[in-house]
């Protein structure tokens, strides 16, 4: 149980950290966000937990091909946002970014790498 704890209150604290570094500094902020921090303590939580290594690869190999459709969000995003305010915006980025996901995982499964 404490382990649970910890893993939840580090993980809490880098999400809390980011958004106060962003209040201070965009650029700064966008970058320790940009950094694969959550995926970096998660293959760290797997390993310390004994997961096998074909598990922690696996699990690094699919958290690129996740991320990719999610990058055209980030260049949307702020040129909705100035038009249509901050939840429709969120709620399109969103909504945009599981389209984008679909056709992705739709274009990867013809080169043999299965999404869904």
């Amino acid at each position: 149980m404490l382990w649970l704890v910890l893993k939840y209150a580090v993980t809490a604290g880098m999400v809390v950290l980011i958004s106060e570094v962003a209040k201070r500094s965009d650029r700064l902020g966008g970058l320790i966000a940009a950094l694969p921090l959550v995926t970096v303590l998660v293959l760290i939580w797997m390993k310390l937990e004994g997961q096998n290594q074909e598990k922690i690869a696996a699990h690094a190999w699919y958290t690129f091909w996740y991320v990719v459709p999610t990058l055209p969000m980030f260049i949307m995003f702020p040129f909705f946002y100035q038009r249509w305010g901050f939840w429709p915006t969120l709620a399109a980025s969103c909504g945009i970014t599981i389209i984008i996901f679909l056709c992705w995982a739709s274009l990867l499964r013809r080169f043999g790498i299965d999404l869904m």
